[in-house]
């Protein structure tokens, strides 16, 4: 498991849901609960240092029970990497904590995911 997913899964392991790496990128799936917690400390923290928020897209896989998938991109400058993090909503409830007070740029791509899924 990659060190990232490695420390995240031992820090909160009531929400994460898995990880998985392909051409050297991270994929860490989060449950929605609890997210922002990780969302700010993959920001705050030297060891992760993910400052620079690449974008926000939401996926509509409209047979699934959790309908709706919500990827957070984001890249650190400084161990130029990139890792994506997921989290699934069903349509009765599809809610995501906002990530702009951490990256004020998300507040675009927050409002084009809500445009385009409601």
């Amino acid at each position: 498991m990659h060190p990232v997913a490695e420390s995240i899964s031992r820090e909160w392991p009531e929400i994460f849901l898995g990880s998985r790496e392909a051409l050297g990128d991270l994929t860490i799936y989060l449950k929605p609960e609890g997210a922002l917690q990780v969302f700010q400390v993959l920001h705050d923290e030297d060891r992760y240092d993910y400052d620079y928020i690449v974008d926000v897209v939401s996926v509509d896989y409209p047979k699934e029970s959790d309908r709706f998938e919500v990827v957070v991109i984001l890249y650190s400058m400084s161990r130029k990497h990139r890792i994506m993090v997921k989290q699934r909503v069903s349509e009765a409830n599809p809610v995501v904590d906002s990530i702009v007070g951490i990256w004020k740029g998300a507040e675009f791509m927050e409002r084009e995911v809500y445009d385009m899924m409601g």
